[in-house]
C-alpha cells in the first residue's frame, strides 16, 4: 500500500534560498474530487504524472501516482481538469537526512511559500531549519486542491 507521510510548515524567511541544490517548474491540476480522494494530473519539469490522494487530514495518507507520457499530461491539464491550475516552484534542499520541498506558488497562488518533509513514520525526528514557521499539516485550504477553488490571493488574513 502506497502511503505518503508529510508534514508542511509555513515558510517565514528567506534564508533557505542559498541552500536549494535543485528546482523543479511544476503545473497541476483536478480531474474530481470525492470526500474520499482527489485525482490530478502533474507536469513536473519534462515528466507527467497522474495521481490519486486520500482525502484525510491527518499527515498520513494513501497516495498512488505513476509517470505519463508528458503530452499526454499537458493534454489533460489544458483540456480535462476543473479550474485553473496550481502553478509553483519546488525547491530542493536537504537538512541532515531529509529532503525538504518548499513550494513557491505562482500566478493565482504568488506569495505563499509553503515548506513539506515527508518522512518513514509519523514519529520520525527531524531537524526542524529556523526558515520553517507555523504547522498547516492539517489546515485543510493548504492543500493544492484548494488552491484551485480558493487561491491564496482572495484571502484575506
Amino acid at each position: 500500500m502506497a502511503y505518503e507521510i508529510e508534514r508542511k510548515f509555513l515558510v517565514t524567511s528567506e534564508s533557505w534560498r542559498d541552500q536549494v541544490y535543485k528546482t523543479l517548474q511544476i503545473k497541476q491540476a483536478y480531474f474530481c474530487n470525492t470526500e474520499k480522494a482527489s485525482l490530478r494530473v502533474r507536469v513536473s519539469n519534462e515528466s507527467g504524472f497522474i495521481s490519486s490522494k486520500s482525502m484525510t487530514m491527518d499527515i498520513r495518507r494513501h497516495e498512488f501516482e505513476y509517470e505519463i507520457p508528458l503530452h499526454d499530461a499537458e493534454f489533460m491539464l489544458k483540456y480535462m481538469c476543473m479550474g485553473s491550475p496550481v502553478i509553483k516552484k519546488r525547491h530542493l534542499v536537504k537538512i541532515d537526512q531529509h529532503v525538504w520541498e518548499i513550494d513557491e506558488f505562482l500566478e493565482d497562488n504568488e506569495g505563499l511559500i509553503v515548506a513539506e518533509i515527508e518522512l518513514g513514520h509519523e514519529d520520525e525526528a527531524f531537524m526542524m531549519p529556523d526558515w520553517a514557521g507555523q504547522e498547516v499539516s492539517k489546515d485543510p485550504k493548504y492543500i493544492n486542491l484548494s488552491l484551485v477553488s480558493n487561491p491564496y490571493k482572495t484571502w484575506t488574513t
